[in-house]
């Protein structure tokens, strides 16, 4: 699963991984705040989503 990401990241330009980053940040945002609030269904929803942005940071900074 990783791979195909992986390969998805390496097409997008630095515009488009950024639009991604901001989104994704986002989403690991409300997903901290309604873990602390109740509990949550998919415990491991938050450690993907810190995945997915440390994979388009790396992806945005070999683009350089």
């Amino acid at each position: 699963m990783a791979k195909d990401k992986k390969e998805n990241l390496k097409g997008m330009d630095k515009v488009e991984l950024t639009r991604k980053l901001e989104a994704l940040q986002a989403h690991a945002r409300t997903i901290r705040f309604k873990a602390a609030g109740a509990k949550s269904k998919n415990v491991k929803e938050g450690a993907h989503a810190k995945k997915d942005i440390a994979r388009i940071l790396t992806a945005i900074n070999a683009t350089k």
